[in-house]
This record gives C-alpha cells, sequence and structure tokens, in this order.
C-alpha cells in the first residue's frame, strides 16, 4: 500500500473504508492500548504498592511515564519532521512494549517505576507519531473522522478498562494487567505496516524539492528532559537526608519544582506561567486542570480499597463513573456549540473538578460514606468534559499556521508536566503523614490546584470571544 495510492483515494472514503481500513484500525487500537494501560494502571497500583512494599514509590509509578512522555512527545514531534513518522512510530512502540516487559516482570517497585518511565516515554512519542501519521495519510476532509475515532477509542477505555484491570488483578494477577497488552499491541502495528513502508520520508522529500530536512530541535529536547528530571528529582527528594541538615529534603523539592517552571517556559507560549490572558491560560488552565484532576483521581481507589475495604474490581468502578460523565459532558458542549461560551464552558468545568475534590477532602476529613466521593467524582468527570474540548478548540483558534504545531505540543505538554508535577507533590504529602490524614493532605492539595484553575479560567479569552 503506497503513499501514493492513498494520496489518489476518493476524497470521500470514509476512515473505515479501502484504502484507509486497516490504517485506521491499527491506530486505533494503539491509542487504545495506550488508553487502557493509563487507566488500568490506576486500579491495579494500590495492590501492586501493596505486594511490592513500594508506598513510597506510589506516585511515581504515575507521575514518572507523564514525565518521560514530554521527552518522547519532543523527540517523536521532530524526529517526524526530518524523517516522516515512520521511523519514530517504530521506536515509540518497541519502547512501550520494552516498558510493558520490565513493568509486568518486575519483582520490586523500583523495578515497575523504571518500566513506566520506558512506558512512557514510547506512550509520550507514539501519540505525536500517530498525529504526523494521520496528517501524512488522510485528506483533510476526512481529519476530523479520524480524531473522533481516536476520541472514542480514550473513552472506550475509561468506561471498561478500570473494571476489566481490577478483574485481571483479581483472577490471575497484576502481571498481565502489562503483559496482556504486549500480544495486543503488536497486531495493531502490524495493520499500519504496509502504509509505513510505502511513505517517502521526510528526508527524501526534502531531497526532492531542493530543501534542507528540518533540523535537530536540540534547545526543545534538552529542556524538555530537564523538565522531566526535575519532576523526578521532586519524586525522590524525600528520600534524601543530609546529617544535621533536617530541611534538605523540602529545599531540594522546592529546587525541583522550580527547575521544572524553569524549563517549561521555552516549551510553552510566552507569559504562560503569569496566566496572560488569551492563549497562554488557555494552555495554564489545562495544566492546572489536569492537576487537580488527575492528582486527586489516581488516590480515590487508593482510598476506597485501604479505608473503605473495596475490592480492586469495585474501587475502579469508580473511574468509571467519571469516564461516563466525561463523554457525556464532551457531547452536550459539542451540542450546545456557541449557545455555551468557551469561557463560561472552561468557568463552569473548572468550578465542577473543584467542588468534586472538595467533596472527597471532606469524605476522607469527616469520615462520610464512601458514596459521596463516588458521585462526586462524577462531577469531576462532567466538568473535564466541559472544559476540556473547549481548551482545545481555543488553541487552535487562538493559533495561526505558523505555531498550530507549536501551540497543540504546548497544550500536551501542560497536561502531562501538570499532571506530573502533581502527583509528585502528592507523594510528598502522602508519604508525610499516616492513613487518614495521607488521603486528606492528598485532596487538600488538588483542592488548592483546583481552585487556581477556577480562579484563571476567566482569563482563558478575550471577552469578545
Amino acid at each position: 500500500m503506497r503513499e501514493t495510492t492513498l494520496s489518489a483515494a476518493d476524497p470521500h472514503a470514509g476512515i473505515l473504508q479501502r484504502p484507509y481500513l486497516w490504517v485506521t484500525v491499527g491506530a486505533c487500537a494503539l491509542v487504545f492500548l495506550a488508553a487502557f494501560e493509563s487507566l488500568a494502571v490506576t486500579t491495579i497500583m494500590p495492590v501492586v504498592s501493596r505486594e511490592l512494599n513500594g508506598a513510597g514509590l506510589y506516585a511515581l509509578a504515575f507521575a514518572g511515564p507523564l514525565a518521560t512522555g514530554v521527552i518522547g512527545m519532543v523527540a517523536a514531534g521532530n524526529w517526524s519532521d526530518r524523517r516522516g513518522p515512520t521511523v519514530p512510530l517504530y521506536a515509540s512502540v518497541a519502547l512501550f512494549v520494552a516498558g510493558l516487559l520490565i513493568a509486568g516482570t518486575a519483582v520490586s517497585m523500583p523495578l515497575l517505576v523504571a518500566g513506566r518511565l520506558v512506558q512512557g516515554l514510547g506512550g509520550g512519542a507514539l501519540t505525536v507519531a500517530l498525529y504526523v501519521l494521520v496528517a501524512r495519510i488522510y485528506p483533510g476532509l476526512l481529519h476530523p473522522k479520524i480524531f473522533a475515532a481516536f476520541s472514542a477509542a480514550w473513552v472506550i477505555p475509561s468506561l471498561v478498562g478500570p473494571f476489566a484491570a481490577g478483574i485481571v488483578a483479581q483472577v490471575l494477577s497484576w502481571h498481565w494487567v502489562f503483559l496482556g497488552v504486549v500480544g495486543l499491541v503488536i497486531p495493531a502495528l502490524v495493520m499500519i505496516v504496509p502504509v509505513l513502508r510505502g511513505m517517502t520520508s521526510a528526508k527524501e522529500q526534502a531531497a526532492l524539492s531542493g530543501q534542507p530536512p528540518a533540523p535537530w530541535a536540540l534547545g526543545r529536547l534538552a529542556w524538555a528532559t530537564l523538565a522531566a528530571l526535575a519532576v523526578l528529582g521532586l519524586n525522590l527528594s524525600r528520600e534524601v537526608t543530609l546529617p544535621g541538615f533536617p530541611a534538605a529534603p523540602v529545599l531540594l523539592a522546592v529546587a525541583a519544582v522550580v527547575v521544572a517552571l524553569v524549563a517549561v517556559r521555552p516549551l510553552v507560549p510566552p507569559r504562560t506561567l503569569i496566566a496572560w490572558r488569551g492563549l497562554p491560560s488557555v494552555i495554564l488552565v489545562r495544566g492546572l486542570a489536569s492537576a487537580a484532576f488527575f492528582g486527586a483521581e489516581v488516590y480515590l481507589p487508593y482510598l476506597l480499597i485501604e479505608q473503605y475495604a473495596f475490592s480492586p474490581t469495585f474501587a475502579g468502578l469508580t473511574l468509571t463513573g467519571g469516564a461516563l460523565a466525561w463523554a457525556g459532558a464532551s457531547a452536550v458542549q459539542a451540542r450546545l456549540g456557541a449557545r455555551l461560551s468557551h469561557r463560561r464552558a472552561v468557568r463552569i468545568g473548572s468550578l465542577m473538578v473543584l467542588g468534586a475534590v472538595v467533596l472527597a477532602l471532606a469524605t476522607t476529613a469527616l469520615h462520610w460514606p464512601a458514596a459521596v466521593a463516588i458521585a462526586g467524582w462524577i462531577f469531576a468527570g462532567g466538568g473535564m468534559g466541559l472544559l476540556y474540548p473547549r481548551l482545545s478548540v481555543m488553541t487552535l483558534a487562538l493559533s495561526t499556521k505558523d505555531n498550530e504545531g507549536f501551540n497543540s505540543s504546548a497544550m500536551s505538554i501542560s497536561d502531562s508536566l501538570g499532571g506530573a508535577l502533581a502527583l509528585a507533590t502528592t507523594g510528598i504529602v502522602f508519604a508525610a503523614f499516616t492513613t487518614t490524614e495521607s488521603f486528606a493532605g492528598v485532596f487538600g492539595l488538588a483542592a488548592v490546584v483546583a481552585v487556581a484553575a477556577a480562579a484563571i479560567a476567566p482569563r482563558v479569552a478575550a471577552k469578545t470571544l
């Protein structure tokens, strides 16, 4: 299957018609599996942490892949500009599979975390490589359809992933939540191979046009690596002890946060960190919303298992409720269109996330029934379903042809680093206390971040938008 054949194909052909059928199925399968793994791990990690005696590295198992994913995003984007998506896609799948194998065969928490870091590197690169593949293979008329298919491939794991992972962990072993995916990734890639073989590389196209290939963006890659290292350092800062200097962990944590913020500045639009009105605030709210939501979500199953004696299977169903609300709210905001302004959607969504996190905090601190936090998390999912699509639309609306790629990348980086920093910080808070106080501290910190997101939300757009 040659690229020229695809380019000459009927532009009115559907994404599930020839010649796009197999590449569509394969690409969506890869997105599905990456999403499934991300959500499934949230369900099983309390069990893994208990079995491997790894409570101290619990947050790093989540924050680490988000951090290394930023490196993968930047590297794959630059690599694809130079050579096309073929080699980056192969490399990203290889890294993703290697990470699954390492984590699935881990006999200690440090080894499992190492696998998660490799998995995150491959997962971040995979996302970017697939987006470049779409741009190269599908005509513009089909872009909305294939991206809608990618969104569906994310929603379905949200519905079944946590529950399925809980069953696998109970019936077989948590190891198979990682290892079972390996056998599915390879067939998904095989479906795309014929298209990849027929593609003309970016380097060859540049030679034919007489233009030099895109240069390596080593500066951006270095900043991304520094940001990832800062997040990892933040996670490990509490392990540092210096005789006669008890404040060393705190100072190291503060330094890591400062380094991460300095490193992210070149990767996002100017004045993002000071919440400048318009695009900078759009990018910042995206990161803060991710930080508040995911910083609390990964501890919700943990809370239900440890404090309320839920099984992993039923604890995972909590995340399914939030995912259903996310999908439903996304559909509602799409139907409302211009009747619901971007700014109002973002404000309402951020307030819903804040309310849900506060309910989780109150449930923990006041020993309320678990049903309160579970019901509250439905509101959190609904809030994310309202604000996430609108922030994506606003990012493109506030971009030009010259910076669409950079701004889209900045949005993904803000997502990942926001979540990574929140998880790293909540990990420190969780380790500093015991039992109920630990969960209250985590949800309290997430609530503070959610307050910041709600406060900045009105600044996401000019008054005319």
